[in-house]
Formats: structure tokens, C-alpha cells, sequence
């Protein structure tokens, strides 16, 4: 394998680095005060700006914003960074500029269908519900942007594994070319929705939409999209967190599995998603269903894989005891503090969504407030806040700055987690209790039952408030550092070393063997797609006109 460049040499490859950094930092501060407004409106105040045309924007800004810009902008630029590391340079630095202006674009028009009120249906936005065309020619260009970005990743892993027979490429690398591919599949379902379906509707070139087959081309993208969100985290927690503990990773061939079967598992799921749906056999639900819980192994193994490592880095730190290491961690370092509470969120947001995927279980929450807390635990915390964490890390690296207003960046880690702690747990606790998601009105006219969880909304609403300040901190500290002094040098980006080499040394082995196990992913999806979607289309169809109720 090529020697790694200490840095980012190339003026070019840390402008369109950055680049991405300000799409990251500007989304998520608008993505923020979206949900502030959202979290104060469910609480039933009485504020100025408040009514149900301004509400759905909200949330369909806020789930556009966080969900998919912010988290495909980091991603991206993250991947460039590995990329760089891994040959020495950013392949294709034209078309990636290229790609970054077409995403933005995109992002351009999908926002202003959101904030001129054409488009108030929600990040899903399921038919029949329908957006100005601007919404959904918004969004495929996002997609196309990425795609550009996964193929420079696939590239870049090629130009590296030719580089050396004797090492494969770098953790990093592997699970981030995994993700490009996972990316690369599982972007197939919306594409087809958009294409095929939604743009050709919205346009006015058919009269009708078929709601169940819109759906289901959009989980068929919507759960393995969770995953390219997680995978870049798990890739944050595997490569870089065992070093910035103090410590090493505890086992570099577990990640490579972990990371392929992610590959070949994330996408055949998404009729968990539609278990309500009729039109969809049950026996095809309980394929899913089958893999779905499959997917919830590799994520035991990276809770033990990275909780080893985090115990070697306690314990060479000085820890001793059952549990003392724990306490040796350097929870006052933003970085580590932001990985550590993610995971502990996670943690159950992990056992809220075996709830999910059960059957009988998901009859009970389905399309209760329970949901939203659930995705809060898993894109809203393991993603956003161990992203949070590793521009934190990453981003005094590129600049070649210290990180400013230390303090806060201190402080937003343990702000975002009592937050979350506050929103997400009331949010379980009255979806058992029977109040639904995507609410406008909690209060149904002071009925009985709204009355028991009147006093939890508001424990929700005093959660999104430390979430917004938490988010504020965040902002402050990253436009402070990405905009303060003269640059000085770019500190090294160094990957956590193994604990110990796997028997028989590092060499390209069979997790390594990327091809191969993209076959086999697309084959499970075909096996899990290919006759539903055939069902669907030879049945009896029925489809709905466009409602725009804002």
C-alpha cells in the first residue's frame, strides 16, 4: 500500500473538502431551527408563526435537510479524505467538483419547494401527497452527485489494492467503498420512483400515482439508506476513535466482516417497513423480517469490537478494576465524548428498532410518536452526533487551526445527549400511549386521551430546546474555526492501529474480495424483490391523483 500523506497537500483537494464541510455545517444549522419550531409547536405553544401550512414545512425541511444533506455531504467529503490518504491524491478532482456543484444544485431546488410551500410532504414524501417537479429533480440530482462521488471511491480502492498484494487496503478504505457500493444499490429504488413514477406525475404527464409501488421502491431505498448513514459512523468508531482514546483497535478482521455484511444485508428489508401495506404477501414479510433481525448481528459485533478496544485504550490509560477504565476514557475531549454518547444512544435506538421489525410489535407503535424517537436515536445520534464528533477532529486537520471555542465544543456533546435523552424518550413513551407521529395538533380538543401525554410533550419540547442550543454550539465552534487566522501546519490523519497482526499477517483475504460480495448482495436482492415487484405490477393497479393540502 502507498505511503499515506500527512496531510492534505493539494489546495484544489482541500477546497473541495471543504466545500462539502460548509454544505455540512450550513444544512444542519437551517436543518436545526426547523426542528426547534417543530418541538415548540407539538408542546401546543402559542407562537406567533404558528399553523399546520408552517408546521409540515417544517418537518419536511428538517427531515430533507438533516436526513439527507447533511449526512450525504459529510459522507462525501469524508470519503474524499480517506481517498486522499489512501493513494496520495483525489482521483478525478474535475468531475468531483462536478458532482459536489450538482448535488448542490439539487439541494437548491429540492430547498425552495420546501420554503415556498410546494413540496410539504415530508422527507418519505409518499404519494399521494405531491411536490412542486423542483422537489423531485431536486433530490434525483443529489443522487446523481453521489454516484459520482461512489465511483471515485471504487476507483480510488482499485488504484490501491494494485498497489500492494501483500496488505489490502486500509480499513478505512474497505468500509468506505462499501458504503459507495451499498450506496450504488441501493439508490436503484428511489431512482426508479423518481424517474419512473414521481417526475413524470408532478410534471403532469400522467394523471396518476401508484401509492403501494411508490412505497415500496422507496424502502427498497429508504432502510439501506439508515446504513450508508451508520456505516461512515461505524467507520469513524473502528478507525479513528481506538487512537483518540489512547488506545488500539481491538480487531481489524472483524471490521472488514462487519462491513461486508452490511453490504449484503442492508437492503433486502424494507418490507418491515410496510407491514401495514396491503399487497405485499405475508410471507414476503417474513422473509424481510428474517433479515432484517440478521442485520442487527454485525452491529453486536462492532458493539463488542469497539467497546474492546475502548477498554484497552481505558486500561492504558491507567483503569484497573471490572470497570475503571471507563472512567480513564478522555470524556472531556469533544471528539470522544461526541463517539461515546452516540453509541450509548444508539445503544437503544438498537433495541427500539428489533420493536420495529417484529410483527406484533409493530402493529402497536406503527406511525406513533415512538418512530420519530426511535430515528432520533439512530440517524439523530449515532449519525448526526458522531459526525458532530469527527468534524471536531477532522476539520482543524484540514484547516491546519485550532479548534476554537473549545469550551463549547466541550459542553454541545453532553447538551446533544441530555437533549436527545428528553425528546426521544417521551416521544417512546407516548407513542405507547397512542400519539402519532407527524402530529400538528397534539391536544385533539382537549379529548381524554391526549390529556396523559399533554405534560410529556412538553418534556419533548424541553428537549428540542437543548438539542437547538446544543446545535447552536456546534455552529459557532465550526464557523469559528473554519473562519479564524492564519493556517498553520495540517496535523497528520493516523488510523487506529491493530492490537495485535491476525494470524497469518495482513493479505487480501476473502472479506477483501469486494466483487464478489456485491454479487452476492445483489443476488439476496433479487431473490427478495424480484417477485413482489412482479406481483405488483401484474395485479389489479388503482392509482391516486396528486393532493397538495398546503
Amino acid at each position: 500500500m502507498t505511503t499515506p500523506a500527512p496531510g492534505l497537500a493539494s489546495t484544489s483537494e482541500r477546497r473541495l473538502i471543504l466545500a462539502h464541510v460548509w454544505v455540512v455545517v450550513l444544512s444542519f444549522g437551517v436543518a436545526a431551527g426547523m426542528a426547534m419550531m417543530q418541538a415548540l409547536s407539538r408542546a401546543n405553544l402559542e407562537l406567533p408563526y404558528r399553523s399546520a401550512r408552517m408546521y409540515y414545512m417544517s418537518v419536511t425541511g428538517h427531515g430533507v435537510l438533516m436526513a439527507l444533506v447533511f449526512t450525504t455531504f459529510f459522507i462525501m467529503g469524508i470519503g474524499y479524505v480517506i481517498a486522499q490518504k489512501e493513494t496520495g491524491f483525489i482521483r478525478w478532482r474535475k468531475f468531483a467538483w462536478a458532482m459536489f456543484w450538482l448535488a448542490v444544485l439539487g439541494t437548491a431546488l429540492a430547498g425552495w419547494a420546501i420554503f415556498t410551500f410546494r413540496a410539504s410532504v415530508l422527507y418519505t414524501f409518499y404519494p399521494p401527497l405531491q411536490a412542486h417537479p423542483a422537489f423531485y429533480i431536486g433530490l434525483t440530482l443529489v443522487v446523481v452527485g453521489s454516484w459520482g462521488w461512489a465511483a471515485n471511491m471504487i476507483v480510488s480502492w482499485r488504484a490501491a489494492r494494485r498497489t500492494s498484494q501483500e496488505r489490502p487496503v486500509s480499513l478505512a478504505m474497505h468500509a468506505t467503498t462499501v458504503n459507495a457500493l451499498l450506496w450504488c444499490l441501493a439508490t436503484l429504488g428511489v431512482a426508479s420512483e423518481m424517474l419512473f413514477l414521481l417526475i413524470p406525475w408532478s410534471l403532469g404527464w400522467v394523471e396518476t400515482v401508484d401509492p403501494l409501488l411508490a412505497r415500496t421502491l422507496f424502502w427498497y431505498f429508504g432502510h439501506p439508506l439508515v446504513y450508508f448513514w451508520l456505516l461512515p459512523a461505524y467507520t469513524i468508531w473502528y478507525t479513528v476513535l481506538p487512537r483518540e482514546a489512547g488506545g488500539k483497535l481491538f480487531s481489524e478482521p472483524l471490521g472488514r466482516m462487519v462491513f461486508i455484511l452490511f453490504l449484503i444485508l442492508s437492503t433486502p428489508v424494507g418490507f418491515h417497513h410496510q407491514f401495514q401495506d396491503p399487497g405485499i404477501s405475508a410471507n414476503w414479510k417474513m422473509l424481510h423480517t428474517m433479515l432484517t433481525m440478521a442485520v442487527t448481528f454485525p452491529s453486536l459485533v462492532t458493539a463488542f469490537t469497539v467497546c474492546a478496544s475502548l477498554e484497552v485504550a481505558g486500561r492504558l490509560r491507567g483503569g484497573t478494576g471490572l470497570f475503571g477504565w471507563i472512567r480513564r476514557l478522555p470524556w472531556g475531549e469533544p471528539f470522544v465524548a461526541a463517539c461515546l454518547l452516540a453509541m450509548l444512544l444508539f445503544l437503544v435506538g438498537g433495541f427500539g428498532g428489533a420493536v420495529n421489525a417484529a410483527y406484533a410489535l409493530n402493529s402497536v407503535v406503527h406511525n406513533t410518536a415512538w418512530i420519530q424517537g426511535h430515528f432520533h436515536l439512530t440517524v439523530g445520534s449515532a449519525t448526526a452526533l458522531t459526525f458532530m464528533g469527527a468534524c471536531y477532529w477532522l476539520v482543524p486537520k484540514l484547516t491546519g487551526r485550532e479548534l476554537e471555542l473549545r469550551l463549547l465544543a466541550q459542553v454541545q456533546p453532553y447538551l446533544w445527549f441530555g437533549g436527545m435523552v428528553l425528546f426521544s424518550f417521551t416521544n417512546h413513551v407516548t407513542g405507547l400511549m397512542g400519539l402519532p407521529r407527524r402530529l400538528f395538533e397534539t391536544g385533539y380538543a382537549d379529548a381524554a386521551q391526549a390529556q396523559t401525554w399533554e405534560s410529556l410533550t412538553s418534556v419533548s419540547a424541553l428537549g428540542g430546546i437543548l438539542l437547538f442550543v446544543s446545535a447552536g454550539f456546534f455552529m459557532l465552534v465550526m464557523l469559528g474555526t473554519l473562519l479564524a487566522g492564519p493556517r498553520k501546519e495540517q496535523p497528520a490523519i493516523v488510523w487506529a492501529e491493530p492490537l495485535a497482526e491476525p494470524a497469518g499477517g495482513f493479505r487480501n483475504g476473502l472479506w477483501d474480495r469486494l466483487g464478489l460480495w456485491f454479487a452476492v448482495a445483489v443476488l439476496l436482492v433479487v431473490l427478495a424483490y424480484a417477485i413482489p415487484l412482479w406481483d405488483m405490477l401484474s395485479m389489479t393497479r388503482y392509482g391516486s391523483p396528486g393532493f397538495k393540502p398546503f
